[in-house]
């Protein structure tokens, strides 16, 4: 069943607007909107749509691996929060992940909270990690001044171009993995998009219990003069296979660890490594980040939009942006 038809038995409206893609005959990503005639709005008639059809939204999140709903009128963090419960997904706690983030309700966090100048690149969420979000929701509380969309790419059109370009090395990355290198400090650092502290990572100033947490993330830790710790991934699998949709994935964190994870205390040649140790060829990585580049879609951000994204199928990005810019988050299993 095609996107549109699914849509009519919603009552939502699909809209055509400006950046989408389309894959046969899928649109990427798929906007709904409220049909005024079919649906009077309030955030409880939302939600309850939501619950009653929610088999039929996640078979179009299936087919296109980002739906935005737009004009709903969402204004706060609860009001977000209720539209994320409505789904039934599953909580997912973020311990591991790298980015600075606050709670602000329920299952409601914030966005990573580096400064809107810095870029962030293409990432699965929590990608690194063997256990990781399956869907991640986005909402749009305060509308960016310019810029900071929030760019998507389909994973398997990126793993299929690369495969093309460069045979042997994604031979080797299905073959071998990636390792992961990362320090962490003792407090966290605002200023970068990586900069949460190793106390923030594994919730607890215990050293022993920290070390308890990291290893039930497949992760080793090497404590520090300083107080910080460097933290070892790996090896990971660099390559996964989508199940549901029978195709290989792009599933790694080599260009933003190489590429987005230098700050005071990494360096972005250790960061990232084959699974065996021999380091990345540079030049393979930049031109994946320009592949993620010429394949995205970037739609400018609306207040009160929600972005759900299968975490799976789709990378995502932030582009910097001038304030005010706040977007909150929530990652389920």
């Amino acid at each position: 069943m095609k996107d549109d038809d699914h849509a009519r038995t919603l009552p939502f409206t699909e809209l055509q607007i400006p950046h989408q893609r389309n894959y046969n005959s899928v649109s990427f990503p798929l906007v709904l909107s409220r049909n005024p005639t079919t649906l009077p709005f309030s955030v409880s008639l939302f939600t309850e749509t939501i619950t009653t059809h929610k088999y039929i939204l996640h078979s179009l999140l299936l087919e296109s691996g980002a739906v935005l709903f737009r004009g709903f009128d969402i204004n706060t963090a609860k009001d977000f929060n209720d539209v994320v419960e409505a789904f039934g997904y599953d909580v997912l706690p973020y311990v591991g992940g790298a980015a600075p983030r606050t709670q602000i309700f329920g299952r409601v966090f914030t966005a990573n909270e580096s400064p809107p100048h810095q870029k962030i690149p293409f990432h699965h969420e929590m990608a690194q990690l063997p256990e990781f979000p399956s869907k991640l929701f986005f909402f749009c509380e305060v509308e960016p001044g310019s810029g900071g969309e929030t760019p998507l790419v389909l994973s398997h059109i990126v793993y299929e171009r690369m495969k093309q370009r460069y045979p042997e090395f994604v031979e080797n990355l299905e073959q071998h993995g990636l390792i992961y290198t990362r320090v962490l400090g003792e407090e966290d650092d605002p200023s970068s998009p990586i900069g949460r502290s190793w106390k923030s990572t594994f919730s607890t100033d215990d050293k022993n219990l920290a070390e308890e947490r990291a290893a039930k993330l497949g992760t080793k830790l090497e404590w520090l003069e300083n107080g910080g710790v460097k933290t070892i991934m790996g090896p990971i699998p660099a390559i996964k296979y989508d199940k549901l949709r029978d195709r290989k994935i792009w599933f790694n964190g080599m260009v933003p660890a190489y590429t987005g994870w230098k700050d005071k205390q990494i360096d972005p040649d250790k960061a990232v490594t084959f699974g065996d140790g021999k380091p990345l060829p540079a030049d393979i990585i930049y031109d994946c980040q320009r592949i993620l580049e010429e394949e995205c879609v970037a739609i400018p951000w609306q207040k009160g939009d929600i972005l759900l994204i299968d975490n799976l199928a789709v990378l995502h990005a932030r582009r910097s942006s001038s304030p005010p810019r706040r977007i909150l988050a929530s990652l389920c299993k």
